[in-house]
């Protein structure tokens, strides 16, 4: 009898050992939910971020991004102009002096698709991003019917509404260092635009023409277009498709 109750003692010594251990290790691996990461290939676009994930279980966890580009020129500027060449000096001048700001929110839901999870390994995101394009130099050069040229100034901004699946691989360094490579994001939606400029003098008939014929002849593929000119004012509305990829390295800690 006390042979039994000695062996019986024994084996629950034993597996308490062992779910002491494995709660320890599950602490352990558990402890750094939260992690604070930044975009370092954005910052090339002129692009700044902060992204916050809290990891929820071992498979699964959920992020939120805020990205802001303040006012400045078109990034890629040059290999922009390179492209346009020396042909369209209208055009040439208005990427020259176009000056953007915009910024966007990213909330994600992660699926870690490996057995060390926990905000490891390869992942699988579903995304939904808010984006906000201003500008208050749109510089738009017109020629009227006795080849007078003028140009008018549009400010206004694009929103953007867009979802899409992201593929990435996060890793940790030691205890605090988080690396996350966003390998492939594709994400598509539709964007509304208005912008809106008022001439420094009213334009007559001959100029409202053709400001409202340059407009209407500016090429932007799959947008609908709405002008509207009248002696004291232009607007341009744009609606349609919009998408784009996310890809790029980020870098932070857990905490």
């Amino acid at each position: 009898m006390i042979k039994k109750i000695f062996i019986s003692c024994f084996i629950l010594t034993f597996l308490s050992a062992i779910s002491l251990q494995s709660f320890a290790q599950e602490k352990k691996t558990t402890a750094s939910k939260n992690l604070i990461k930044t975009n370092l290939t954005g910052i090339a676009f002129k692009n700044y971020s902060l992204q916050y994930e809290r990891i929820i279980n071992r498979k699964f966890s959920v992020a939120l991004q805020y990205r802001i580009m303040p006012s400045s020129s078109i990034p890629l500027q040059k290999l922009i102009l390179k492209h346009v060449g020396d042909d369209d000096p209208d055009t040439k001048k208005i990427i020259e002096d176009l000056r953007i700001s915009n910024y966007a929110f990213t909330p994600e839901a992660r699926f870690y698709v490996g057995k060390k999870g926990y905000g490891r390994g390869f992942y699988i995101a579903a995304f939904y991003r808010y984006a906000s394009f201003t500008s208050n130099d749109l510089t738009i050069f017109y020629t009227d019917e006795n080849n007078n040229q003028s140009s008018i100034k549009l400010s206004g901004k694009l929103t953007a509404n867009t979802g899409g699946i992201l593929f990435g691989v996060q890793h940790f360094f030691g205890k605090r260092i988080v690396l996350d490579v966003w390998l492939l994001g594709p994400h598509y939606g539709s964007g509304v635009g208005n912008f809106n400029g008022i001439p420094s003098s009213p334009l007559n008939t001959d100029e409202q023409n053709a400001l409202r014929d340059q407009l209407n002849s500016m090429d932007i593929p799959l947008t609908h277009k709405t002008v509207e000119v009248n002696a004291n004012s232009a607007t341009l509305k744009l609606n349609g498709p919009w998408g784009g990829v996310r890809s790029g390295i980020s870098l932070g800690i857990k905490f």
